[in-house]
């Protein structure tokens, strides 16, 4: 199978997701394209679901998708402050790709060095 394949069974990939995989797996042989898979589709966000996170800010639970984009420091001050009095809210609603996509950049990156041996 090739690496094309294989990044296309992760779930919810979009387009632009799987160019920036394809590109930065290039140099990786089967076995590690299949560990690399597997660690990233563990550790990666679904837009969808950051989107429903930031959704919930609305109804008084904000910055749930701060921590859940391991960003505890702007979670809390979010949840302290109603999400800055729903304008962070909105915000992030606005940019919940964005955010997102460098997550899963960041993931990919930290799943690189994993798999290429760089513990």
């Amino acid at each position: 199978m090739s690496n094309r394949n294989i990044l296309m069974g992760i779930p919810g990939i979009s387009p632009e997701e799987l160019m920036y995989l394809q590109h930065a797996t290039a140099s990786l042989n089967e076995e590690q394209m299949k560990n690399f898979v597997f660690l990233y589709s563990g550790k990666r966000k679904n837009t969808q679901d950051i989107l429903l996170f930031t959704l919930l800010g609305f109804l008084g639970f904000a910055g749930i998708q701060r921590f859940v984009l391991n960003q505890v420091a702007m979670g809390i001050i979010y949840f302290l402050t109603i999400g800055f009095c729903w304008i962070g809210t909105i915000v992030d609603l606005i940019n919940h790709k964005s955010m997102t996509d460098e997550y899963n950049q960041r993931v990919t990156r930290e799943c690189l060095q994993m798999v290429m041996g760089g513990f």
